[in-house]
């Protein structure tokens, strides 16, 4: 009989987060979920065919990163792929914002992330197959959102994601940064940014982003963009002259910054 594979997932009860709850249950993993809100992960678990596991944490604190890492790092209930989802944006500018509000960006966006992979991929490493989804957006791969520090904290994850997909690559491990687009999710509606102007020809549905991610971490791409507008979004962004990309971000007054989960 196959032994059932498992998959950690954070920031799991909505959006992105659930859409791979939801694809990696169909697929035949075993679950563990996180996510502050202990009544919602519940009521997903239930929803669900496959044995789950509640782990209610809040990734900003350093307590919650330390129980979500020790349940990585447990080497009796080994985690097989791990999906840092959790992330957040702030819908103010730089000069409006708070010491507060901008170290808890960074500590969920990045802190987190930096923090479960090192307990994830040790062991991992040890066993020789294991696989990382760090969900990233498209937004880091150039500034164009005056004044977010949300771009900034995806480019490192993008930026860490590849870094360590090169390092582990040859010892049987895949690290992935999976950068959509904007994605019909509850992440804007929480972080009170009005996409209502948005056209709708740039919305992505979530099931679809987390289809084409698990394709391309099974393929071994280091960084996956769903849909053809947003690699070609992303082809723009990185070869365009800098000069040419401010002007679009202040014609825009950097509406395309905030997507993803």
């Amino acid at each position: 009989m196959t032994e059932r594979r498992t998959a950690l997932v954070t920031g799991a009860t909505a959006g992105i987060g659930a859409a791979f709850a939801r694809e990696l249950a169909a697929e035949g993993h075993a679950l563990v979920l996180v996510a502050r809100d202990r009544e919602r992960l519940a009521g997903l678990a239930e929803e669900l065919p496959v044995p789950v596991e509640v782990l209610p944490a809040d990734l900003a604190t350093a307590e919650g990163c330390d129980a979500v890492a020790a349940r990585l790092a447990d080497p009796a209930r080994p985690i097989d792929l791990l999906v840092n989802n959790a992330g957040r944006s702030l819908n103010r500018s730089f000069l409006r914002s708070s010491v507060e509000a901008e170290e808890e960006l960074l500590r969920l966006n990045v802190h987190a992330v930096m923090r479960l992979t090192l307990a994830a991929l040790p062991p991992m490493v040890e066993r020789g197959r294991g696989d990382i989804v760090n969900v990233s957006s498209v937004a880091g791969f150039a500034s164009l959102s005056p004044g977010s520090t949300y771009p900034a904290s995806k480019a490192w994850v993008t930026s860490f994601s590849e870094s360590q997909a090169q390092l582990v690559r040859r010892k049987g491990v895949r690290v992935m940064a999976l950068c959509p687009g904007y994605t019909r999710t509850e992440f804007h509606e929480r972080a009170g940014i009005d996409v209502s102007r948005s056209p709708s020809w740039l919305w992505l549905d979530a099931r679809a982003v987390v289809r084409d991610g698990l394709r391309d971490l099974r393929r071994g791409r280091m960084v996956s963009v769903p849909d053809w507008k947003y690699k070609l979004a992303v082809f723009g962004m990185r070869h365009a002259p800098r000069g040419l990309l401010q002007r679009a971000s202040r014609d825009s007054r950097g509406r395309i910054g905030h997507e993803d989960r």
